[in-house]
């Protein structure tokens, strides 16, 4: 018998690392740090550590090519990269990323 809980880290993830690159893709400039990000996935009700954090965007940088990252002291500044544009608009999709939904007109 299957757990209930089978695959919800993998599933709860994905959803983190979609909530990242969309909050990328709404800067002007594609670029957040990692403290914003906290920010934004508390605003989702995802409460993780800097160091959970951290490792999703590596995930995103070294699996997925969705996002290049910098460090600057003990912060992370990811940007959003083509191949994490392509996943957001659907023309591609990264496994390990949440699907987004389709952006009504």
């Amino acid at each position: 018998m299957s757990n209930l809980f089978d695959g919800y880290e993998d599933h709860f993830n994905a959803d983190v690392r979609l909530i990242i690159l969309r909050a990328l893709s709404e800067e002007t400039d594609g670029r957040l740090n990692s403290t914003m990000l906290i920010r934004v996935l508390e605003s989702f009700a995802v409460n993780r550590t800097r160091e959970y954090v951290h490792t999703q965007l590596r995930w995103l940088e070294k699996q997925a090519q969705a996002v290049m990252i910098k460090q600057v002291g003990t912060i992370l500044v990811a940007e959003l990269t083509q191949q994490g544009e392509d996943h957001l608009s659907r023309r591609t999709i990264i496994e390990g990323v949440g699907i987004p939904s389709r952006r009504k007109a």
